[in-house]
């Protein structure tokens, strides 16, 4: 497939670039450290013709991730699971999902969707931030990832926002391939999952010609809920929490963030569950939303968002009165007490409209 030359510098790697960048990456000493601490039982030359053996970025996925991961899962948790009842693995799809852990919630959505007898696994989108380091850099764009830029201008962001989009777009119309995104740039650290309202406009701004609700609807949205039983970086974010308060001007290292992806990843999870709601494709079908107030109190909306996240693109751009924007509608994700596993988990997951109404919210207590 003829990629635009405008996706060079963000999107993953085409499978006639991966020999030159294996050849980077095997003779790079840290990663074959990495890989050294990750695989002990296989021997590094095993270990390098396994990887020259693979074609194509899933081949890749599938030789190599595949297999590390359900083996870190029987070692670092109680099992994961996925519910996929509101989903086919005949479509393409972009998970929007709540933010927990920095390598291991896309990474297991893959796993989940092949499991689930999915015929691909998904492009991940990744801060700049995290790839300091060469290597890794390489290592993420074999991996199915695509760059996103932070710490921009203004200016700098809206075309970057704009280019990320339209490749988001390409994907899911043309490469036919998943996606997944976080709701929120980096993890949400006190567990109020709330979607940043860039994340929803980013996505608006590419595609063909129409309407807003048209241009996401093209992407087929589908809200994410990630639950952990346990998160092993829960100390890491609380100390970052009290040298945030007790520091002036402290800011995170790069290294703390390798440190964080070596935690969340080699750290007990226990039980994880992964819930897959209703996609929004059929939105461009829904009525037009009702005035927003009612002429008997000014506190009260004439309208109610309907559990059912196929809603979503045609009212997430519409604000109701204060209260209900602090309503939680607890079963939109169709996430019930019968249907999740006993995840002792006492948050809420939420994702929002830019005008911050709360739209969704899975409770997973």
């Amino acid at each position: 497939m003829k990629i635009p030359a405008a996706f060079d510098d963000i999107r993953p790697f085409e499978p006639e670039e991966l020999p030159q960048v294996y050849d980077r990456l095997l003779a790079d000493p840290q990663f074959r450290a990495v890989m050294a601490y990750a695989m002990p039982d296989v021997p590094f030359d095993q270990l390098a013709a396994l990887i020259r053996s693979c074609h194509t970025n899933l081949e890749f996925q599938m030789r190599l991730c595949h297999g590390f991961l359900h083996r870190l899962l029987d070692k670092a948790s109680a099992g994961c699971t996925m519910d996929t009842t509101a989903v086919s693995a005949q479509h393409r799809y972009t998970f929007v999902s709540n933010h927990r852990d920095i390598v291991l919630d896309s990474a297991l959505l893959s796993v989940m969707l092949i499991d689930h007898h999915f015929p691909t696994t998904c492009e991940i989108a990744i801060g700049d931030n995290l790839l300091s380091l060469p290597w890794v850099k390489d290592l993420v764009r074999v991996n199915k990832s695509f760059i996103v830029r932070r710490g921009l201008s203004p200016r700098e962001t809206l075309a970057s926002s704009k280019l990320m989009s339209d490749y988001m777009h390409f994907v899911i119309e043309e490469k036919q391939d998943n996606i997944w995104i976080a709701q929120r740039e980096g993890r949400a650290k006190d567990s109020d999952d709330l979607t940043q309202p860039a994340i929803l406009k980013m996505m608006a701004f590419g595609g063909q010609r129409g309407s807003v609700q048209q241009r996401l609807s093209a992407l087929h949205i589908v809200p994410l809920a990630i639950s952990y039983e346990y998160d092993p970086c829960d100390w890491l974010k609380a100390q970052e929490f009290q040298l945030k308060r007790d520091v002036p001007g402290w800011k995170k290292s790069k290294q703390d963030d390798v440190v964080s992806m070596q935690t969340g990843i080699m750290g007990y999870k226990g039980r994880i569950h992964y819930h897959a709601s209703t996609n929004g494709s059929s939105s461009s079908t829904l009525p037009r939303p009702k005035p927003r107030y009612s002429t008997s109190s000014p506190h009260t909306s004439t309208r109610r968002f309907t559990a059912t996240t196929a809603s979503i693109p045609a009212t997430m751009w519409h604000s109701t009165c204060s209260t209900v924007q602090k309503t939680i509608v607890r079963n939109t994700l169709h996430t019930t007490r019968s249907n999740l596993p006993p995840i002792s988990m006492h948050n809420c997951q939420r994702l929002s409209c830019p005008t911050k109404t709360n739209l969704i919210c899975a409770s997973v207590c």
